[in-house]
């Protein structure tokens, strides 16, 4: 892999490309999560949440011995304490570098995405390959209670942690609401998601927990830090003894991601896909 700066001003995402034609690990782009962290008061190394960032591909193809074309769907998953995350950009132009490689196997293909990507991420990162119509990808439900009717008033549209309160009762609930949204960093473009918060704790004012989930609307970050920043901000103001929030983001250029965090001890109901990625 090619080295390069980790920063975002050298980053493909934004500019124009070439979409390669022939395989090229060096397409892509690690970029430190550290820098996103630290705001958070999040320190490497030491980190208050266990997780994942997993991620669908649905423009993954290559040649086999004969130059057949082989398409299929790749789920990936990379782990959150990984030291960097990778540009999306530069992961949608690495797959398409597969485009007009021959392979022999589903197996080599598989292989050749978990190094690279490990190697990218500085993590083991996971690569499975499904057909096209396989059972596994189809569309579900996120569980629990959809927050999404509550009447609200809303003024805020960037993230405004007073709007989560609590009262004295001890709960364990599983809350959601589709009505995610936030902007990439670089191009300003929207991010559509659901989010889905578990949780065991005093009980989050319903309300409230919208209005501070809205308030996501014109706040531009990766998908990854958005959901650190929902997971860090739960745990100052709801003080919750278990917590899990994991978002599925709509799928842009190819890729859907989907990162969650919790407390260690919980994990979310994956695989998990909905109708919108």
């Amino acid at each position: 892999m090619s080295h390069r700066p980790d920063t975002l001003e050298h980053a493909p995402l934004g500019r124009d490309a070439v979409y390669p034609e022939q395989y090229d690990a060096g397409l892509l782009y690690p970029i430190p999560r550290a820098a996103n962290r630290a705001p958070l008061g999040i320190e490497e190394g030491a980190l208050p949440f266990v997780g994942e960032d997993e991620w669908h591909a649905f423009e993954v193809s290559w040649l086999n011995e004969r130059g057949k074309p082989i398409v299929a769907v790749a789920r990936f998953r990379l782990p959150a304490d990984s030291p960097h995350l990778i540009e999306s950009k530069s992961w949608k132009l690495y797959l398409n570098s597969f485009n007009q490689t021959r392979f022999y196997s589903r197996e080599e293909v598989m292989q050749t995405l978990a190094n690279d990507l490990s190697g990218a991420a500085g993590a083991a990162v996971s690569a499975e390959l499904f057909d096209v119509d396989a059972a596994e990808l189809a569309p579900q439900r996120l569980p629990g209670d959809c927050l999404d009717d509550l009447d609200i008033l809303v003024s805020d549209y960037t993230p405004t942690s007073g709007h989560i309160a609590i009262g004295e009762e001890i709960v364990e609930e599983t809350l959601y609401s589709h009505l995610l949204k936030s902007n990439c960093p670089v191009t300003g473009q929207p991010d559509w998601g659901s989010v889905m918060i578990r949780y065991k704790g005093p009980k989050i004012d319903r309300e409230g927990l919208l209005r501070y989930l809205v308030s996501y609307r014109q706040h531009q970050d990766f998908h990854e830090h958005c959901v650190e920043h929902i997971f860090t901000d739960l745990m100052a103001h709801a003080k919750p003894t278990q917590l899990l929030v994991l978002a599925r983001y709509v799928r842009r250029g190819g890729l859907d991601i989907s990162p969650w965090r919790a407390t260690p001890g919980l994990t979310p109901p994956t695989p998990l896909r909905l109708a919108r990625q």
